[in-house]
């Protein structure tokens, strides 16, 4: 069994209102200081089998067809 991890954020410049509200709702708690916060995805996922150089061009492949939107989207894919 393999386990990954893949992580999806906002490519840079991409409007992030999300993160805009999340910085202004710790502002608002006291937690000074907090500069920009960008929100993002995160799928831990389980693949069977042992290889790990397919399992990763398998995770690429999910990732380009469902889990991210690569037109605005970054992803990043670590095998643990």
């Amino acid at each position: 069994m393999i386990k990954a991890r893949v992580t999806v954020t906002l490519k840079n410049g991409v409007l992030d209102p999300q993160g805009k509200a999340i910085e202004h709702a710790l502002g608002s708690l006291g937690f000074e200081g907090v500069g920009q916060v960008r929100q993002g995805k995160v799928f831990d996922i389980e693949i069977e089998g042992t290889d790990a150089a397919k399992a990763e061009a398998d995770l690429k492949a999910m990732c380009d067809k469902l889990l991210a939107n690569t037109v605005i989207e970054n992803y990043s894919v670590s095998i643990t």
